[in-house]
């Protein structure tokens, strides 16, 4: 196999391009306290809008919840948090080149109610939160 240029040049730039999705999903975990330094990040847990109303959802301390369901109002999505503590909103957004899901980041262990509400449709969903501490690594 002959290396060009060119696809030295589209190495570089695939791997550019997924260091930059990597460090973007960082968004609604990265700024958790409590993380250290070397610890990975956590996957998001998935939560679809229609399905969670009634539910509770675990999330591990310094993680997030991601959700999905709305592909139309999506930046039209509020939280109302009993225990902002505990969990901290945020809205969902489109920059124009990317689409992000409203979610929630799990900034302390603890349980909260959270009451969402779409202010385009008038959907409102009501769920429990339950962060939990992160389990420690035994290596």
């Amino acid at each position: 196999m002959q290396v060009t240029r060119g696809s030295r040049w589209r190495a570089a730039a695939s791997v550019a391009v997924a260091l930059a999705f990597a460090a973007g999903s960082l968004g609604l975990g990265g700024c958790a306290s409590g993380r250290s330094p070397g610890s990975s990040a956590l996957p998001p847990v998935i939560v679809d809008l229609d399905d969670v109303d009634g539910t509770t959802v675990e999330v591990t301390e310094g993680g997030s919840i991601d959700l999905t369901g709305d592909d139309e109002t999506f930046t039209e999505w509020t939280a109302d948090i009993a225990d902002p503590e505990v969990v901290e909103f945020v809205p969902g957004s489109d920059d124009g080149s990317a689409q992000f899901n409203p979610g929630l980041t799990a900034e302390s262990v603890g349980e909260t109610e959270v009451t969402l509400e779409n202010g385009e449709t008038g959907d409102t969903v009501t769920f429990t939160v339950e962060v939990v501490p992160e389990a420690p690594t035994g290596y």
